[in-house]
């Protein structure tokens, strides 16, 4: 397996230890300002990222912009759990070709592109942004008072972690 696949599993595994630790209304918690935005949310975002990935066959065009915004995933953890394993199971059982070119489109800000990436770039993209979101995550968990122990959730492996004098 790929060492992005294989990084890709181990960052969405935080998804995983998170829905079996949270409740339905815990997980679609909208109440913390500023952006009132729900775990959910950004949990069916992330797993979105990746299905919109595999719904290209190779050769096609990946549309990050048709995600499938699935709102029960963003409000039942059961539902999000489904999801979770049919994006891990996709990730396991793939054979894409790293340094194969792919035209991606997204909206960066200024209308729809067309932009050309490796598989391995879109990959990685995708683990980052999934780390990305799990900051915003670790924002709202605090203020939702729910303790989530993995120090190194919402943190991209390469920033310095912060020393403490005793």
């Amino acid at each position: 397996m790929d060492i992005i696949i294989e990084s890709s599993l181990k960052t969405l595994q935080k998804s995983r230890f998170l829905l079996e630790k949270l409740t339905d209304d815990e997980l679609c918690n909208a109440s913390i300002s500023p952006y009132y935005s729900s775990i959910g949310t950004h949990l069916r975002h992330i797993l979105d990222f990746y299905d919109c990935i595999f719904k290209a066959s190779s050769g096609e065009i990946i549309d990050l912009t048709a995600r499938s915004r699935n709102r029960e995933v963003e409000s039942k953890c059961c539902s999000a759990l489904s999801y979770l394993g049919f994006i891990e199971d996709k990730l396991r059982s793939s054979r894409n070709k790293m340094d194969e070119t792919v035209t991606v489109v997204d909206d960066l800000g200024m209308g729809s592109i067309k932009m050309q990436y490796t598989r391995a770039s879109l990959f990685s993209q995708a683990n980052s942004h999934t780390i990305h979101h799990y900051a915003i995550i670790n924002y709202i968990l605090e203020g939702l008072n729910i303790s989530f122990e993995d120090s190194d959730f919402g943190y991209n492996p390469t920033t310095p972690k912060a020393v403490t004098k005793d």
